[in-house]
């Protein structure tokens, strides 16, 4: 859902093609202003990259980034950016998971509220991961990528089952609801979980709250296989997502098969989701924040708004740790932090622009 008055519009005439949504006269944009805006996207992300690798607790120059990024580390200067790469490549790869995520689903939902944090997802993966972790012995990364999917499946259909049930079925507003309350449980349960094991709860506790430092290049490879499975799902359900905003009916007349539709594209965001919390913790409100940011630029296609989402999650995350590092010198603060204080007032900003009524 956009920010566009006529995407909000009672009885908007759906057009017959189905790349097309209620509206798409107004909100169609330019394929000029389209490119354009790829192409400052990419190079905001490219100088984002640049700063993160530059800014930190030293701050180097491009002589020693060039040197450390060939493996010369004779100088701390050399040393610092051959530390920051990974977590800039972790930030970037998380980032346009959950960037990727958030818009699929709030095209799944048919939701402006829609995210994998608001949705439970991301606490259901953390307190399957949580759970390993304490009871489980479960250290080895690849199961713990494992788990977190599984338990950002589940909590996926249990949060859908939970507001499907009652009269009108799988409300957008029903399912916010249900998902709030879903992820409050959750965490919960983490909490409760490692209290339990006093022997892990700082581990838990530093990776519960969401970050990307101490990231290593070894753990951001073993993440991509999941991640990028999930982003070709999340990809090839463009088209189909497009048709499901003029509704289920005329989804179905326009030969979608709504239930494997938005079957195939869930499970391509729980992947995102699930790999994402594996590696750097359940980071909220990206997922939020991007898609709104960039219906704004590209309209509600999804073709061309999944993958400027990913974009804008990569830079988002990348903005975030870079705040986080030079915000409380010589300490850090966690992407984690930072994003929900950017997200909190975007959030209530959306619930109070939404005719909660038409949710």
């Amino acid at each position: 859902m956009t920010e566009e008055r006529t995407s909000d519009a009672v009885g908007a005439v759906p057009s017959s093609r189905p790349d097309t949504v209620p509206g798409a006269v107004a909100l169609r944009r330019p394929a000029r202003n389209r490119y354009v805006g790829l192409v400052v996207a990419v190079l905001v992300l490219a100088l984002l990259v640049l700063a993160s690798v530059a800014i930190g607790s030293r701050e180097v120059g491009l002589g020693e980034i060039l040197r450390g990024l060939t493996g010369q580390l004779d100088g701390i200067g050399e040393a610092a950016v051959y530390k920051r790469v990974p977590r800039t490549f972790l930030a970037l790869v998380v980032g346009a998971s959950l960037g990727t995520a958030g818009a699929v689903l709030q095209g799944v939902t048919r939701n402006p509220l829609a995210d994998p944090g608001i949705l439970g997802i991301n606490m259901g993966a953390s307190l399957a991961v949580v759970i390993g972790i304490a009871w489980f012995g479960l250290w080895q990364r690849t199961s713990m990528i494992w788990v977190a999917i599984l338990g950002a499946a589940l909590a996926a259909v249990f949060v859908y089952a939970i507001g499907s049930a009652g009269r009108g079925g799988a409300t957008p507003l029903k399912l916010a609801l249900a998902g709030a309350a879903t992820a409050v449980a959750l965490r919960s349960f983490v909490s409760a979980v490692s209290l339990l094991r006093g022997d892990v709860i700082e581990s838990v506790r530093s990776w519960e709250i969401g970050g990307v430092g101490g990231a290593s290049m070894g753990a951001t490879v073993q993440v991509l296989p999941f991640v990028v499975v999930g982003a070709v799902l999340c990809v090839v359900s463009a088209r189909s997502l497009n048709s499901l905003a003029l509704g289920d009916d005329v989804a179905a007349g326009l030969g979608v098969r709504v239930v494997t539709a938005r079957m195939v594209a869930a499970l391509g965001a729980v992947l995102l989701c699930g790999a994402s919390v594996a590696v750097a913790g359940p980071i909220g409100f990206v997922g939020l924040v991007v898609p709104h940011v960039c219906r704004l630029i590209v309209g509600v296609d999804h073709r061309w708004l999944i993958p400027f989402s990913a974009i804008g999650g990569a830079a988002l995350l990348t903005a975030a740790d870079i705040v986080g590092r030079i915000i409380w010198k010589p300490e850090e603060i966690s992407v984690g932090i930072i994003t929900a204080v950017v997200g909190a007032p975007f959030f209530i900003a959306i619930v109070r622009r939404q005719k909660i009524r038409e949710l």
